[in-house]
């Protein structure tokens, strides 16, 4: 016999498969941990004092071993982001758009797919036209490396200055005027 979902359960299934952050994202945890997510409002933000990125490195959906300090000396803007995210989905032209207008002033946009399937990933990556290589994150342990400005929420961006510093960070998703202001204002920085 196959079980019934009462309407009441699939809400409750609903709100557990989304994932995504939004206005009602719940926080999970107690304390201060790193494991704790919040709602996104897309609002980037400038980081006053300054704390280097970590070390990171990994494969990329194509297979490709990257690393973080590749990208040192340019503005790298680092988003993480999931198939099955749909402010991920809306988002990336924006993330396309402004890579496409601002590297040939030394920004770099790398992404980071976490908690996701490869084949929907590399999907991802080809109906919206990304350029720019994707860490692959299964597990989501790039995330967890940036203890000092955690990405909190998928969506998330965070934008390292030329020095490899966490700059500026935004939880959910973020618009093109926004990101294009920031990511051009630290690439100006000598």
């Amino acid at each position: 016999m196959r079980p019934v979902l009462t309407v009441p359960a699939l809400i409750l299934l609903a709100g557990a498969l989304a994932g995504c952050a939004g206005a009602s994202a719940v926080q999970s945890g107690a304390g201060s941990g790193d494991s704790r997510y919040v709602a996104g409002n897309g609002v980037s933000e400038l980081i006053k004092d300054r704390k280097p990125a970590p070390a990171v490195q990994g494969s990329t959906l194509d297979g490709k071993t990257l690393r973080l300090a590749d990208f040192r000396g340019k503005v790298t803007v680092v988003n993480f982001w999931a198939s099955w995210c749909a402010p991920c989905r809306a988002e990336a032209p924006t993330m396309q758009k402004v890579f496409d207008e601002t590297k040939a002033s030394g920004v770099q946009f790398v992404g980071v797919d976490i908690k996701d399937g490869k084949d929907n990933a590399q999907a991802f990556l080809r109906t919206f036209k990304i350029t720019y290589p994707s860490f692959y994150d299964q597990a989501g342990q790039i995330a967890l490396a940036f203890r000092s400005i955690p990405p909190n929420a998928v969506p998330s961006t965070l934008v390292i200055d030329r020095q490899g510093n966490v700059a500026a960070r935004a939880i959910g998703s973020v618009s093109y005027t926004p990101l294009k202001d920031i990511v051009t204002r630290l690439a100006a920085e000598k």
